[in-house]
């Protein structure tokens, strides 16, 4: 993908933060999301056991929404050392492997007109991989990202450098 064209394509993202399933589907529904693709490395949480992969999976099949996870490829805190810096996730080097690449470019492909959203489990996109990694390649591949903040508001931001 071009770096210097726009591909007509949005993404979106959202963190599931603390809203009930009916709460963040309400919200993806708002914006015309019919695929939610999961990026989280650990797709469980005990504090939100809703939103477990097959929870969560099952509560957007009911609702009409598509489910797919890409935490292996897509996630931001990979199980591999050798994609770690000083003991924390380097995006940089995440970003450079071939399953990222692959993966990610999957997801544009069979995006439609906005209606895709990357889901992770931080409500601030600023503070987690969605915006730091995900976002960036995608700008940079001409794809428009637009951040579902916890209210429904839409966020774009440029970010620049990531240190």
């Amino acid at each position: 993908m071009a770096s210097d064209r726009q591909t007509g394509k949005r993404i979106y993202t959202i963190g599931h933060s603390n809203h009930t399933p009916e709460e963040m589907i309400a919200l993806l529904r708002r914006h015309g999301v019919t695929t939610v693709v999961d990026v989280r490395s650990a797709p469980y949480s005990k504090w939100a056991s809703q939103f477990n992969k097959g929870e969560l999976g099952f509560a957007l099949s009911g609702a009409g929404i598509g489910y797919r996870y890409s935490g292996k490829e897509l996630g931001g805190m990979p199980e591999s050392e050798d994609l770690h810096t000083a003991g924390k996730p380097d995006y940089d080097k995440i970003a450079a492997q071939p399953e990222f690449d692959r993966e990610l470019r999957d997801v544009v492909n069979s995006a439609g007109e906005a209606d895709t959203c990357l889901l992770c489990s931080e409500g601030d996109p600023m503070l987690c991989h969605r915006e730091r990694l995900l976002a960036r390649v995608l700008r940079s591949w001409g794809v428009d990202v637009a951040h579902i903040l916890p209210d429904g508001e839409l966020q774009r931001q440029e970010q620049g450098s990531l240190f």
